[in-house]
């Protein structure tokens, strides 16, 4: 059973996701690139409040992003 596709601010804290694909322009598919991003990847949802930035940890690292930036992201809920 897989979930649709959505994107990484819709997250719940706790909740774990896989990245499938970005949204944006190039600049910033290229700098959440360098923090880890890309497609396969797993993530663990830290810090999601509903405003102001997000906590991620993606290959064992924390990471802050701006909703702006994790709205262009495109996880997969993983089950469980």
């Amino acid at each position: 059973m897989s979930s649709r596709p959505i994107s990484m601010s819709e997250l719940g804290a706790g909740e774990q996701a896989t990245v499938l694909s970005f949204g944006g322009a190039r600049a910033v598919n290229n700098r959440l690139a360098s923090l880890g991003f890309t497609p396969g990847v797993g993530i663990d949802m830290t810090q999601n409040f509903g405003f102001g930035p997000l906590i991620v940890t993606v290959r064992g690292t924390r990471v802050a992003l701006g909703r702006g930036e994790a709205a262009q992201i495109l996880v997969q809920r993983q089950a469980g």
